[in-house]
């Protein structure tokens, strides 16, 4: 009977063991488990970039012509206001000499078939718009006084003030969209670059031609948009998931391997746009994972944790 006790001590003794060593070895592989870092993956796709810069153009006016009285005199009546259109040879001013009246009634009464009348009229050199107008009817004139500004409506422009170093980007004939401030956009021409630089700013002014169906106001200021390099499909990958040093002069990407590794994998980047970033090299497949969330402080051959449910895009 003693026999048959030791022996079934020794089998639950036994039982006991080998459930406390099964214990202790899940044990471990849950806190290896809890161990790893738990992140997001995504992976590369191929969409169009476009690398530009955005710069200030004001609207202007390059050519003005001036109307200006040919005798000195009284401005007997105005035909024009501010902010007209005029077309070439139109009547702007009516001038009568000082001495016209007086010569003139004197005259008419001695001999009734002599006509003076000592009036002359001021007519534009070119269509385009009253940008100045100087005087009113009554006023009082020398000879070559100012009296309207007009400016040409066909050399209506937006100036553009291009850094030296941008100039390359912005070549005559060379297409540009302008976003004006309440939000529309136009396209317009670079019609010209003038012969001379800002010393301050060190930037060259710019002409671009535009075709707007609406009277555009001088003084405008809008955005020009000019592209520096554009590819139809760049391997890109979120921001997120691309890691830099402080200098930023070394870029890597943390790349899933055994679905439990993530690797360091350093990469050469090229556009930058938006919340894209494109991969020069090394060439990744749509395939590879690549950790978009958690990725932060991650050492080489880090043991994560990966969310299957799904893979971010871009």
């Amino acid at each position: 009977m003693r026999i048959h006790l030791s022996c079934l001590w020794l089998v639950v003794s036994s039982v006991l063991f080998v459930a406390c060593k099964h214990k202790e070895t899940v044990s471990k592989e849950d806190a290896v488990e809890d161990a790893r870092t738990p992140v997001t993956v995504t992976s590369v796709s191929y969409d169009p970039l476009q690398e530009f810069i955005e710069l200030n153009a004001t609207s202007t006016f390059l050519q003005k012509s001036y109307a200006k009285s040919n005798l000195t005199g009284y401005i007997k009546s105005v035909n024009v206001k501010y902010g007209s259109l005029v077309s070439p040879g139109q009547a702007l001013f009516t001038l009568k000499t000082k001495e016209s009246d007086a010569i003139g009634n004197t005259i008419n009464k001695l001999d009734p078939g002599f006509k003076f009348s000592g009036v002359n009229q001021i007519r534009a050199s070119a269509g385009g718009y009253i940008t100045e107008l100087d005087h009113q009817a009554g006023d009082y004139v020398q000879d070559g006084e100012q009296l309207a500004v007009i400016s040409n409506m066909n050399s209506f422009v937006f100036l553009l003030n291009v850094p030296y170093e941008d100039k390359p980007f912005i070549n005559n004939n060379k297409q540009v969209e302008l976003t004006l401030p309440d939000g529309e956009r136009i396209l317009g021409t670079v019609q010209t670059s003038m012969p001379f630089m800002d010393s301050i700013s060190q930037t060259q002014s710019v002409a671009i031609k535009i075709n707007a169906r609406q009277q555009i106001p001088q003084n405008l200021v809008a955005k020009v948009k000019i592209i520096k390099t554009s590819k139809a499909a760049a391997a890109t990958l979120p921001k997120l998931a691309v890691l830099t040093n402080e200098t930023q002069t070394d870029y890597w990407v943390m790349k899933i391997i055994n679905d439990s590794t993530a690797l360091k994998v350093p990469v050469k980047i090229g556009i930058q746009t938006g919340d894209k970033i494109e991969i020069v090299s090394p060439v990744f497949s749509p395939a590879d994972k690549i950790v978009l969330k958690g990725n932060y402080g991650l050492g080489d051959t880090a043991k994560v944790k990966m969310d299957t449910t799904a893979v971010e895009k871009k």
